[in-house]
């Protein structure tokens, strides 16, 4: 039985000094390196300090950022967590979720995945490129990969890398995944959810087969995946640098932009709120018939909630109320009898797992 709640995690995670200079070099790290390899397995930092890279290095400049994360589902920018994570099995293993910043789809973090970063200029963007780059360095290790046409890495017809993009301003960059030795049956337990009747406007995850590099080459793991691409990065860019190691100093723990993007990821505000518009609609019988409850949410609000089958104020009473977070004390209408059996089903219905 887990003693701590989800919120626990969220709060030990994101408050973890886990982030380092490079042995042997100056206390403080600048965003002018070409190459950076974070110690840190604090998916918090690891987002955040991606995003300073991405805000400050210089523009014209090739940029190459790995790392690995403990445990966490990462979903994209415009994704609806109920939608794409199993909350209760999250909740039950104490993994939590992060809201990334950069479009794409739904993936599964542990530290049988390592993730690469390429920051490039816009006006030299190529998806097929940088895509290469993660290919060369996945064929160096002797197994026989390809990319498919969303520019995913694959093996034998399965995903072992997914990938998601974000442009601004004169800055681009190409950051995914790579399965080494990911544990797959929890990947797939968390990203396995039943809801058809849930309609978002935000992007969907598209399911795909998935595969560890092991699989191929047992000699595969982290330390060789992050050398491999370290030289092909320098290949493609003509860059010399060594990698910056950034492990555990409070030198990026004073930077303004790193603390208030670790605070903002496991905000409500930011995991919850922007959450695209969906709509959800949910049957049930009960001993006197059926009820059918449809739920329409935008930014984490209820908008309206219509009951069919029960003549009662519930479904009014949860306008404008956070989705998933509505507590028995919160309503403003007596709940007894029926209305309480159909409140008791639409929480856990509705419910964040909190």
């Amino acid at each position: 039985m887990l003693s701590f709640s989800f919120r626990h995690v969220v709060r030990v995670l994101s408050a973890r000094r886990l982030y380092t200079t490079a042995s042997g070099a100056s206390s403080v790290i600048t965003p002018t390196h070409s190459i950076y390899l974070s110690k840190s397995t604090n998916p918090y930092f690891n987002l955040s300090f991606e995003d300073w890279l991405f805000r400050h290095a210089p523009q014209k400049e090739p940029l190459l950022l790995l790392y690995r994360d403990a445990p966490c589902v990462v979903i994209g920018r415009n994704q609806n967590p109920w939608k794409e994570v199993n909350l209760r099995a999250a909740r039950a293993q104490g993994i939590p979720w992060v809201r990334r910043r950069s479009g794409g789809g739904t993936v599964y973090h542990d530290l049988g995945n390592t993730n690469f970063s390429i920051h490039v200029p816009r006006t030299t963007f190529d998806r097929g490129a940088t895509a290469q780059v993660v290919l060369r360095a996945v064929r160096a290790l002797g197994v026989d990969a390809d990319v498919n046409e969303r520019n995913d890495i694959c093996v034998g017809g399965e995903k072992a890398s997914g990938s998601a993009y974000k442009i601004v301003s004169g800055r681009a960059y190409h950051h995914g995944t790579m399965l080494i030795t990911t544990r797959l049956e929890t990947l797939g337990d968390l990203l396995r959810v039943d809801k058809d009747t849930m309609i978002t406007k935000g992007v969907a995850s598209v399911r795909s087969p998935v595969c560890n590099l092991a699989q191929f080459n047992e000699n595969v793991n982290h330390d060789a995946f992050v050398n491999a691409v370290v030289d092909s990065f320098k290949a493609e860019y003509g860059v010399h640098d060594e990698p910056c190691i950034v492990n555990d100093t409070d030198d990026l723990a004073r930077i303004g932009y790193i603390q208030r993007g670790m605070a903002e990821l496991p905000s409500w505000d930011w995991a919850f709120g922007q959450t695209p518009e969906f709509e959800y609609t949910i049957k049930k019988s009960f001993v006197w018939g059926d009820v059918t409850a449809n739920i329409h949410s935008r930014h984490g609000v209820i908008l309206s909630c219509t009951l069919q089958g029960l003549d009662s104020g519930l479904g009014k009473a949860l306008e404008g109320k956070r989705y998933g977070f509505v507590e028995d004390e919160e309503l403003s209408v007596d709940v007894s009898g029926r209305e309480e059996v159909v409140w008791a089903w639409l929480k856990e219905e509705l419910s964040s797992y909190e």
